[in-house]
Order: structure tokens, then C-alpha cells, then sequence
């Protein structure tokens, strides 16, 4: 029963053999988890720190009943974000999503195999909630060329195995995505299959006690993230010499210091290239008295997406009214739209009452008025009542879902926009903003 020193070496033996998350306190661990910077933030701030096992215990639960409410034999998912949900496991989460070479099949008992890269099975072993890890999920052709066929005749065979013997040969289906031949080989194998999503995205869509803590250590940690690129920015536009990729450089860097995994998307701009909206972040040199705006979409601490947006005046000057009154009327518009928010509320009704924008702010408004948030953004989309599809979201706001509640006021023909964005937490009796982070007092007009 000789352990090698690497299999029991400490962190910090005063704290015992877990860490306060309930994580292993050993600092060659393969489970990935967030640093002693951020442990050290968080307890400063006077956090509780959520209890990992019994957060993947609430996960596997909501997949289990989602499966058996609907009647399934299991869930097949190749989502890695799913896959995360399903096993808090990771492995090369980027290239994963666009060379699916993961699954996962959570059964109807609750039996979950990981199907993962053949060098690096030993990856979710830490969660005695997956009861197997298999290998040859990996159904696409850069790695299998022109036998794909016999790859997906295997693994279809597996799969048809494993729900014979722990979904009760029930060969109703849910599978998230899936490649062609995958699916074929599936059917072939006598399944029904039936589009996952609905599944996953409803059963992520509330949060459990300890994914609401782990939610509340990442908006944190993003946050101060953000009041160090804001420091940056400000030091560095001044001189001259400072790009918008130097800014949006040090969102990253902070993120993954803290033990944050990445930033899904390049939505930091600055003066006139922030209108129109959803430019990418460039090389161009920011300039002194000047609008820098960006959305953070961090998929942060824990793998938490924390999504908040701010806009920030930077320079000696004052910034224009026109701009002063755009920032005004986005921080109204999330206000009052996020006083709608409760339990019970329907969700086309949020679309149907919202907060009306000026006609001038109308044409570039934000592509949703807010939508749901937990391992990234997920279902629900809260639609504006000119672009709602009636029965798309007939579904109640329930306790335990969290919000991003969305303001783009870009005037058009415009040269800058105000983006801001808020992270809120359905309560039982109505709301919680989580999001702290102050707005720019120039562009508040004080």
C-alpha cells in the first residue's frame, strides 16, 4: 500500500488531508482548482467556499432525474461543457470544442461513463461519481480518417452495452451533439434518438447551494480581475503606447492566476471601434479621453462563468453629455428591467414588460435582454418584444437560476457605445445582484 510522495505530498499539512472545498489538499493533485491567490481573496472578502463532492453530488443528481422524468434509458453528451457539468472533470477544454474526442453517458441508476483520450483516462478518477473511463469517442476525421465508420460501430456498441445493463435496455436516447457517423452507427444499433439539449440546458439552468458559492468565489475573482485591468488601462493609455490587447491581456492574466480556465470571447474595444458592438479586441492604441468598453465572458474559478460587462472613461477630461446620457440610460435600463425578476414570473412576460430604450438606441440594441449563466451562457434567452419568438421560452423563472441582465446603448451612426452587464441570482422571493463592480463615476456624470 506504498504511496509515491507525489500521491501525498501537501499543500499545507495544518489544514488536514482536503482544502476548504473539499478538494485534496495535495499540490500535485490532477484535479485543477483555484489558487491560494484567489483562497486568500476569497477569505479576506469573507466568503464561504463551496464543497466540491457535494456540488458534483447536486449536478449528477439533476442529470439522473432530468433522464428518468423524461423517460430515457440515458443522456449522452459530447458537449465539454456538459461532460464538466456531468464530471467536473477537464481535458484540453478548447480543442475539445471543435474535436470532440469526449462522452459522457449518465444512465438512468445514475451509472456514468467518460469516454476520453486514450493517453488520459486517469483525468475525472478523482470523482467516484464516474464509475467507468473508456476511451474511442473520438469520432471525427483528422484522427480517424476514412475508418470513422468502424470507430462509431464500436463505440455505438459500448453505449448499447452499458444501457442494456444500466438504463434498463431503454433505447430512448437524449444525446447533445453528436457527428453524423456517430449518430448513424447509434441508430443502427437500434436507439431512438432524441435532441439533448433541452435536457442539459434545463437541468444546468438551476444551481444548487454549493454552485451558488462556487459563483460567488469566481464573481469575486473576476471582479478583482477587472479592478487590475481598469488600473492598467488607466496608467498606461495615458502615456501613449498602450493597445487594446495590452488591456484585455491582463483580464487573462489575472483569471488564470486566480485559477480561472479562459475567456470565451475577444469583446473589448475602445473610442469609435466600440460602435458598432461586437468588434473583436485589437492592436489599435487606445487614446486619452476616450471610451474603453468591454464584456468579460470569463469562464473563471471552479469553471464558472462570470459574464459581466462595464464601460470606462479614460482621460483628464470630461466625457461628452450625449455619452453621459447613454451611460444613464443603460444603468436604468438593467435596473428597472432587473425589478421584474422573480420566481413565478414567465419568462416572454420579462420580454413583454420590459424597459422601453429611446427610438435612437433601438436599431443597435444588445441581442438579448438577458439570458442565463452558469458553466458559460445557457438557456434561458430573455428576448426584446421585437424579437421574441412566442413559445420559443413559456417556461416560469425559478429560485436558483442566474441571470446576466444586458444594456447596449449604441447610438447609430454613432462613435461609442456603453455596454454593461449584470449577474443576478433568482432567490425565493426575487433577486440578488451578485455583480459589485462600481460604474464609471466620469461617464455617471458626478
Amino acid at each position: 500500500m506504498n504511496k509515491a510522495f507525489r500521491d501525498i505530498r501537501k499543500i499545507d499539512p495544518s489544514r488536514g488531508t482536503t482544502l476548504a472545498d473539499g478538494s485534496p489538499n495535495n499540490d500535485d493533485r490532477v484535479e485543477i482548482g483555484p489558487t491560494q491567490l484567489a483562497f486568500a481573496e476569497w477569505e479576506k472578502a469573507g466568503l464561504i467556499l463551496p464543497n466540491l463532492p457535494a456540488m458534483r453530488a447536486f449536478r449528477h443528481k439533476r442529470l439522473t432525474d432530468a433522464v428518468t422524468a423524461r423517460g430515457y434509458g440515458g443522456i449522452l453528451m459530447f458537449d465539454p461543457l456538459n461532460i464538466r457539468y456531468a464530471t467536473d472533470s477537464t481535458n484540453m477544454q478548447l480543442w475539445n470544442t471543435h474535436n470532440a474526442f469526449r462522452a459522457c453517458l449518465v444512465c438512468a441508476d445514475g451509472y456514468m461513463v467518460v469516454w476520453d483520450y486514450k493517453n488520459a483516462m486517469f483525468l475525472s478518477k478523482f470523482n467516484h461519481l464516474v464509475s467507468e473511463q473508456r476511451s474511442g469517442a473520438d469520432l471525427f476525421y483528422f484522427d480517424r480518417g476514412d475508418k470513422i465508420d468502424v470507430a462509431a460501430d464500436k463505440f455505438s456498441t459500448q453505449v448499447r452495452e452499458v444501457i442494456a445493463e444500466h438504463g434498463g435496455a431503454n433505447t430512448r436516447l437524449g444525446v447533445d451533439r453528436i457527428m453524423i457517423h456517430g449518430l448513424r452507427a447509434l441508430e443502427a444499433q437500434g436507439f431512438t434518438l432524441i435532441p439533448g439539449e433541452e435536457l442539459t440546458e434545463k437541468a444546468r439552468s438551476i444551481k444548487g447551494p454549493d454552485e451558488i458559492l462556487a459563483m460567488r468565489c469566481a464573481s469575486v475573482a473576476c471582479e478583482i480581475a477587472c479592478a487590475e485591468m481598469e488600473t492598467a488601462a488607466r496608467t498606461g493609455v495615458p502615456d501613449g503606447n498602450m493597445s487594446e490587447n495590452d488591456i484585455w491581456a491582463v483580464l487573462h492574466a489575472e483569471n488564470i492566476r486566480r485559477g480561472g480556465e479562459w475567456i470565451e470571447t475577444r469583446l473589448l474595444t475602445s473610442g469609435p471601434r466600440t460602435n458598432p458592438w461586437f468588434q473583436e479586441c485589437g492592436p489599435r492604441i487606445v487614446q486619452n479621453n476616450e471610451i474603453v468598453a468591454f464584456d468579460t465572458d470569463m469562464v473563471g474559478a471552479y469553471g464558472i462563468c462570470v459574464d459581466i460587462s462595464r464601460t470606462w472613461w479614460i482621460g483628464d477630461q470630461k466625457p461628452r453629455p450625449d455619452m453621459i446620457e447613454a451611460m444613464k440610460t443603460g444603468v436604468d435600463h438593467i435596473e428597472q428591467n432587473m425589478q421584474m425578476l422573480k420566481p413565478g414570473v414567465n419568462i416572454q412576460d420579462l420580454s413583454r414588460n420590459c424597459h422601453q430604450l429611446p427610438d435612437k438606441y433601438q436599431s443597435l440594441k444588445y441581442g438579448c435582454m438577458m439570458h442565463g449563466v452558469g458553466l458559460c451562457d445557457e438557456w434561458p434567452l430573455v428576448a426584446y418584444p421585437d424579437q421574441m419568438v412566442d413559445g420559443a421560452f413559456d417556461y416560469e423563472l425559478q429560485p436558483g437560476m442566474t441571470l446576466c441582465v444586458e444594456a447596449l446603448i449604441s447610438p447609430e451612426g454613432g462613435d461609442f457605445s456603453i455596454k454593461l452587464e449584470d449577474q443576478v441570482l433568482i432567490t425565493q422571493t426575487g433577486f440578488e445582484n451578485i455583480t459589485k463592480y462600481p460604474h464609471d463615476p466620469a461617464l455617471m456624470g458626478h
